[in-house]
């Protein structure tokens, strides 16, 4: 069967075709190896989204938006706001049912993972963006407790006179965004404010939501050589409705439609979250320089969950409704010094990251009243209280020499020691006393060389080993009804291999690709996943095998192309049991050898086109397609593959210190049905997110420099 490309897509490659002359492409500079290297000459995959790219023609509330195009990365949008967007990087993460894990998360060089491994991203203010690095593969390791990669989030810094920006954007289903930034700098200081409120209806039943972000970034010069850094950033999520899943029927019947129970129990989420950090960089030579970053937060998080009421009437069940009050801090000191070695350029950092997590865990009944006549989706009796700890100390050292010319040795090594701590505050009737502990310690070692072949083809390899622990979420439950932390599960360690090009073409721009294989050790598996709670297990053996393949075009201004693709097959190595029952008492059921994992599509394809002047009228097309993606272990249904086209159209208007940018946007043209997401392993079957149909989304903006 052959099948055609969109019309829009035609349409714009035929006006481009004449344009294919050749183009320089600008250096695009990156620190994802803790120094300012050109992206070209990194022995690693990494690549860079800049803030207008996340924002043109874009409603500016989910990262998953302006990620599409980075090969390796699925980001899906769950279309449920109670819920974090889904993040995997090779693979890992895809299992995550609460925040995003297996991918190490930073804003302006303070983590967003916590040091058990959770991370997440909704701190990150669109409004402001500077431009956001992946790392993916092998060097992932040296950021600690990741396996998968790292993604670092950079706020704009203000410059010149002040300018106030404002935005307005609406669209299908309810949607509604508002944003204002203010930017400058005056003498030695910088400064950047910006808050933005997000509200929507949603797409599904029950699936209603509001947002409010504000952020404020402070830099301030205090020599040539010092620089203070100060960065503040809230979230507010006051209401967001849990649609849950689908199953497989009322997914094909109605994608709009909600369980009975995510009504019957109000299922949803409320978030607070407010964190400030202080970065010092200071250069005590030409050849030394000290950074330290010092950090704090607190988030509180409470969720209402879909749990039968005669399952949380057991006196040892823990409750449908979860209460977490966490406080983490953390500070990370940095030495670089730049010298020789053989008469050839070395660099040398060293540096010490220490992290700290105190987190208040309580359970109450989703429930009150008697059990025969409940009044659910109200807060009950307190059945769980505990204090939970986690930390890490890890001491890292990297180094990068130019033995020759054309050649780059990037070597590294971390060593990573993660404790957890409970002690149990609910000690009732047969409820016993569940305190514990858990240490978890790995060393890290990276290594990596490149070729420059030609000055337009570098050639590399890297080899390395990654370590990644249980979240505290995913030790907070027993498989087998137990109370108490799950101290049985024990960490996954990887090894990774990647073989990769960069090569600049004359006339066609830059070409990425890289192989890889990661092979894990008592990979973390999903165990039991019913009423949004998963426990957990080890489950021997896996192997992701991959390819990546990464182009931007060199297309006269103001045309831009792009496209990415990936292939990867992850399966398990060995055979498991699994559990098809909750509480379960013995996993029942087999997983062969072979059996792909769950939550990853194994060929993913982006492609974009767009006409972007200064000035004047502008438009954009974008294609993506995923492959298939199975929903549990056994493999037993998946999410069909799907191919949607988006497009956009704008104008900008500048007049003396005005700019003015209007657009509109249309996703999913074709009014494809398929699922956005997938909950892996759902014990009720109820594994679908379905995507929106066709949907559209308008907007407004302004900026005035005074």
């Amino acid at each position: 069967m052959t099948r055609r490309l969109p019309f829009p897509v035609l349409m714009l490659a035929a006006a481009a075709a004449p344009a294919l002359a050749q183009q320089v492409l600008p250096t695009v500079t990156v620190t994802a190896t803790r120094t300012e290297t050109p992206r070209f000459d990194i022995p690693a995959s990494i690549d860079v989204v800049d803030g207008e790219r996340l924002r043109d023609g874009r409603l500016q509330v989910n990262l998953s938006d302006g990620l599409a195009g980075i090969p390796g990365l699925q980001a899906r949008d769950r279309q449920n706001y109670a819920q974090d967007v889904q993040i995997s990087v090779r693979g890992f993460g895809a299992r995550s049912t609460f925040g995003i894990r297996g991918v190490r998360l930073y804003v302006d060089g303070i983590p967003a993972t916590l040091p058990d491994g959770q991370g997440q991203i909704s701190n990150a203010d669109l409004n402001s963006v500077e431009r956001i690095e992946v790392l993916r593969g092998p060097f992932s390791a040296l950021y600690g407790n990741s396996s998968g990669g790292v993604l670092q989030v950079f706020t704009e810094e203000g410059e010149g006179r002040p300018t106030l920006s404002f935005g307005m954007a609406g669209g299908s289903d309810g949607a509604l965004r508002s944003s204002s930034k203010l930017s400058g700098s005056e003498g030695r200081l910088s400064y950047l404010l910006s808050a933005s409120h997000f509200e929507t209806d949603g797409y599904r039943e029950h699936s209603a939501a509001r947002r409010d972000i504000g952020n404020a970034k402070l830099v301030w010069r205090a020599d040539e050589g010092t620089r203070w850094s100060v960065v503040l950033n809230s979230v507010a999520l006051p209401f967001a409705q849990d649609s849950l899943g689908l199953t497989r029927a009322a997914f094909d019947a109605n994608p709009r439609s909600v369980d009975a129970v995510a009504t019957d129990f109000d299922t949803r989420k409320t978030v607070s979250q407010t964190q400030a950090g202080i970065v010092l960089d200071h250069r005590l030579s030409g050849a030394n320089a000290l950074r330290v970053m010092v950090y704090g937060g607190h988030r509180r998080t409470e969720q209402f969950q879909s749990i039968p009421v005669a399952t949380q009437a057991n006196a040892l069940h823990p409750g449908g409704v979860i209460d977490l009050r966490r406080d983490y801090s953390g500070t990370d000191w940095r030495w670089t010094t730049k010298t020789r070695l053989a008469d050839q350029p070395l660099t040398l950092i060293g540096g010490l990251a220490w992290d700290r997590l105190r987190e208040l865990r309580q359970g109450y009944l989703n429930f009150t009243g008697a059990p025969a006549t409940p009044q659910r989706g109200e807060r009950g009796s307190l059945r769980r209280d505990e204090t939970n700890f986690a930390s890490n100390l890890d001491p890292y050292v990297q180094a990068s020499w130019q033995p020759a010319v054309d050649w780059t040795l990037n070597a590294g090594v971390r060593h990573s020691r993660v404790r957890f701590e409970s002690h149990d505050n609910y000690i009732a009737g047969a409820n016993p006393d569940d305190s514990g502990r858990a240490d978890y310690r790995a060393t890290l070692p990276v290594l990596g060389v490149l070729w420059a072949a030609s000055p337009s083809l570098h050639l590399y390899a890297t080899l390395g080993k990654g370590f990644e622990t249980p979240t505290l979420n995913e030790l907070g439950y027993r498989p087998n009804g137990a109370t108490g932390l799950n101290f049985t599960l024990q960490p996954a360690t990887s090894r990774s291999l990647e073989l990769g090009a960069k090569a600049r073409l004359d006339g066609l721009g830059e070409l990425n690709a890289a192989v890889f294989q990661t092979r894990t050790s008592d990979e973390i598996v999903t165990l039991t996943n019913t009423g949004g709670r998963s426990t957990f297990q080890n489950a021997g053996s896996t192997r992701r095998n991959g390819l990546e393949l990464g182009w931007t075009a060199a297309l006269p201004e103001p045309w831009k192309a792009q496209a990415a693709a990936t292939w990867l097959d992850a399966r398990y190595r060995d055979a498991f049991m699994t559990c098809t029952t909750t509480p379960c008492a013995a996993p029942n059921v087999q997983i062969t050898s072979g059996q792909r994992m769950p939550g990853i599509a194994s060929r993913s394809l982006q492609a974009s086109l767009a006409w972007a002047p200064p000035q004047g009228w502008r438009a954009s097309v974008d294609l993506r397609a995923l492959g298939k993606v199975f929903v549990n272990d056994l493999n037993s249904d998946a999410a069909g593959g799907q191919a949607v086209v988006g497009a956009s159209v704008g104008h900008v208007l500048v007049s003396c210190a005005w700019r003015l940018d209007t657009f509109v946007r249309g996703d999913n043209l074709f009014d494809r049905r398929y699922a956005g997401s997938v909950i892996v392993n759902e014990g009720n079957a109820r594994y679908f997110e379905p995507a929106p149909g066709r949907n559209w989304v308008g907007g407004v903006s302004g900026r005035y420099q005074f």
